[in-house]
């Protein structure tokens, strides 16, 4: 059975002393760091050396050593690594545990903040006592970031967004999690734009422009390139051909299978299926 792809994330954070999540990102491969996913909390990525993609609503954004992104509340985000190695310090929060003043303003803040002393001190500060987890660094960590939010919101907020368009966002964002779900569990099927439609109650024209918008591409391409990601996964295991790879994802005619996988993955799918053997 297909697994299927959950687009939104619910963050849980039960402590209420520290209702942060903080993790490291180490990376030192050419591909994608995390998926594309959503949540209503704020995701805040420091790069402490190299450099990463972040791509939020279908923009990329190069960030550098001493950078912030921000990936504000219900806004589609995934992480890229260009092959160098590379780390982050990536910290999720619901600005209502800080403050319900500024949860209620729905601030909006600048996706890309390059080099910013203030930035850098606090968040290098909070990657150290991350690291040594000394005594007390969970309350050092805690009182960085209201400082930084502090200092986000007096000098890199863009807008404050309505409430009201703060719900149709996350509405749009749920209707597609249904679509990329469908897709997910239906690869091998032949889909239809209109069937896809269907499943989130709009027209087939308003839907390629809502899954484009979402997506950056359209509906097919999406579908094929998750074939062709599944295909290359079949290969790699060696328990079949080319052929027999092209079909169990979906596609009917060969010819068209291998230009495509060519064209994604720069090699054709019998020269990985010779070298898994």
């Amino acid at each position: 059975m297909a697994q299927t792809l959950e687009l939104y994330e619910k963050k849980i954070l039960k402590d209420e002393e520290f209702p942060i999540q903080m993790f490291k990102n180490v990376f030192r491969q050419k591909g994608r760091i995390f998926s594309p996913h959503w949540h209503e909390h704020l995701e805040l990525h420091y790069v402490v050396t190299g450099q990463t993609v972040i791509k939020l609503d279908q923009e990329e954004w190069m960030a550098k050593q001493g950078d912030l992104v921000i990936a504000n509340s219900n806004i589609l985000h995934e992480g890229f690594c260009d092959g160098s190695f590379m780390e982050t310090l990536v910290v999720i929060f619901d600005m209502k545990d800080f403050s319900r003043e500024l949860a209620d303003q729905n601030i909006i803040f600048q996706s890309l903040i390059p080099n910013d002393p203030e930035i850098h001190r606090l968040m290098q500060n909070t990657y150290e006592e991350y690291q040594e987890k000394r005594i007390g660094s969970r309350l050092v960590c805690k009182g960085n970031l209201l400082q930084l939010v502090a200092y986000l919101v007096r000098n890199y907020a863009l807008e404050m967004l309505d409430p009201g368009d703060s719900l149709k966002r996350r509405r749009k964002l749920e209707r597609l999690n249904a679509v990329y779900q469908y897709i997910e569990s239906h690869y091998t099927e032949t889909i239809s734009n209109r069937e896809l439609a269907e499943l989130i109650h709009v027209s087939e024209g308003r839907f390629n422009h809502i899954f484009k918008e979402s997506a950056g591409k359209a509906p097919l391409q999406y579908i094929n390139e998750i074939r062709l990601k599944k295909a290359m996964n079949l290969l790699k295991l060696g328990n079949c051909t080319a052929v027999e790879a092209a079909d169990a994802v979906g596609f009917s005619d060969y010819n068209h299978f291998g230009r495509l996988f060519r064209r994604y993955f720069g090699c054709t799918p019998t020269k990985v299926q010779d070298h898994s053997g």
